[in-house]
């Protein structure tokens, strides 16, 4: 039989695990939280980096390590002057054809940087060297045969005509244009791609409308309120795993500054 205080210990037994459980409850919150937001914001930036992967940012198109097969291409219908346009998985790339099976158009290549060996630099431009001239800047207008332009994809013609809805100038003077362009040439993804030299020499204006449509889906990340939370709570993150220094504090404070601002 239990004996009499047994219940009171109980009693007080209970009375102390009912006193602890909110003390851990605020001990737990705020890391929670924390926790929670941090998951936040790592979610929000892949959701960002998706969003922005379903986009064809750029117009520097090359051919990749692996050709996908011999494509026959019908070159008798193409005409000097036409601009040649080959979509891509994440680009399009263009060219202006020149007749005899050779297009003009604007690769980056990192041998343009370090040799003169026209022997080097004339070969196709594979997806290393592309991007690493993409990095360095530096890219020329060069020729190559359509197959090596094309690089087994499907290509359409001038359907950049229909697309901006611009008168084009006449083709023989599309091709001249093309071929006084012919050599090394700075680069940019964003300010002076391929896209920009196809459209300069088909219609006198210089536009690439690829690197104006992911501006303005940067400008939507940007003028989104939570890319400010979440830059806010990886800098914070950031600086909590790798201490207070400049490197960490600096960014964590002003690139949520900065989104602010131009949210």
């Amino acid at each position: 039989m239990a004996s009499g205080p047994a219940p009171s210990t109980a009693i007080k037994a209970s009375a102390k695990a009912q006193s602890r459980a909110p003390r851990a409850a605020l001990r737990s919150g705020p890391t929670s939280r924390m926790k929670n937001a941090m998951l936040e914001a790592v979610s929000l930036v892949l959701e960002k980096l998706l969003f922005m992967s379903n986009f064809k940012f750029f117009s520097s198109g090359a051919p990749g390590e692996d050709k996908a097969g011999n494509t026959l291409y019908e070159i008798n219908s193409f005409l000097r002057g036409d601009v040649l346009e080959v979509p891509r998985t994440h680009l399009t790339h263009y060219g202006i054809y020149l007749g005899d099976n050779r297009v003009a158009h604007m690769m980056p290549d990192i041998l343009l940087a370090l040799t003169e060996d026209r022997g080097l630099t004339q070969k196709v431009v594979s997806n290393k060297r592309l991007i690493l001239g993409v990095i360095c800047r530096v890219a020329s207008i060069r020729v190559d045969t359509v197959e090596d332009f094309a690089y087994g994809a499907e290509i359409l013609v001038n359907h950049l005509d229909r697309s901006l809805k611009k008168k084009a100038l006449l083709n023989e003077e599309v091709a001249q244009r093309a071929e006084k362009l012919l050599g090394i040439t700075p680069y940019s993804l964003l300010w002076n791609n391929c896209e920009h030299f196809v459209t300069y020499c088909r219609f006198g204006i210089a536009i690439s409308p690829q690197a104006d449509k992911f501006c303005e889906n940067v400008k939507i990340i940007i003028r989104d309120q939570r890319s400010v939370l979440a830059s806010a709570v990886l800098g914070l993150a950031s600086i909590v795993c790798l201490g207070l220094a400049s490197y960490t504090t600096l960014p964590a404070i002003f690139i949520p500054f900065c989104l602010w601002m131009a949210g």
